[in-house]
């Protein structure tokens, strides 16, 4: 039988991880990297016997590739405080890591928001690897790279995504800055397009292409705020090269 670890990073998470760690009891070892919680986040690691390890954040990718080295087991499975994994998907994933066919499966995350689970707003990210055929790369939206083929995974995992629409949009506003700044880096510059079009392909692509509208109000407004999240990218992209941050 395979082993599988689990890594989470978590800072100030006490009212997530508890119901995050008991939806993954299933796996041989979890490891919580932290960066330097001031809540009881790490009291409550350690309840479940989690192996815990402090970093102080700088960015995504840098935080879990530090934890990946202190796993054990031959597969790992990166879950956020805010996930959780249901007894279909944790059966799904038992099954992957002994009998299936690739290196690595992505999962489908379903956005929770306004007190649902929107379907037309899922993501599907890869999250359970092979330990040794892997690596996280990128600061905002970071990738992991895998050595071998992907495969996918049927069940969901519940994604408790946004607090509310205030933290939905704080947070776009927190991933902007990061977006920006790494566009400045690579010499981008800002157009009427980026400001304009983009938003509005990524409202149409969202609410439409992808049949947000199927969601009511809550896929409406989600698709606003990822249009409003592609302007305040190229707003603040602006403002860093006009050196008026």
């Amino acid at each position: 039988m395979k082993t599988l670890s689990v890594i989470i990073p978590t800072f100030n998470e006490e009212h997530y991880l508890y119901r995050a760690l008991y939806s993954v009891k299933f796996a041989d070892e979890i490891i919580v990297v932290d960066s330097f919680s001031s809540d009881k986040t790490v009291d409550i690691a350690k309840q479940f016997n989690c192996k815990v390890v402090n970093r102080k954040f700088d960015n995504f990718s840098s935080q879990k590739n530090y934890a990946l080295q202190y796993a054990t087991c031959d597969w790992v499975l990166f879950l956020d405080a805010d996930e959780r994994i249901t007894y279909n998907l944790q059966q799904e994933i038992i099954k992957a890591i002994n009998h299936g066919k690739h290196t690595a499966y992505k999962l489908n995350f379903p956005h929770f928001f306004m007190n649902r689970f929107l379907f037309h707003h899922s993501s599907n990210v890869t999250r359970l690897v092979v330990r040794e055929k892997c690596r996280y790369e990128g600061n905002v939206h970071e990738k992991l790279i895998v050595d071998g083929s992907i495969g996918k995974l049927k069940n969901p995992v519940l994604h408790y995504t946004y607090k509310g629409l205030e933290h939905y949009i704080k947070k776009r506003d927190v991933y902007a800055w990061f977006q920006a700044e790494q566009l400045q880096e690579k010499g981008k510059k800002v157009t009427y397009s980026h400001l304009i079009f983009r938003p509005f392909f990524r409202f149409f692509s969202s609410y439409i292409l992808k049949r947000g509208f199927m969601d009511g109000i809550p896929g409406l407004a989600i698709s606003g705020i990822n249009a409003y999240g592609v302007f305040s990218r190229y707003a603040k992209l602006m403002l860093l090269q006009k050196n008026l941050k």
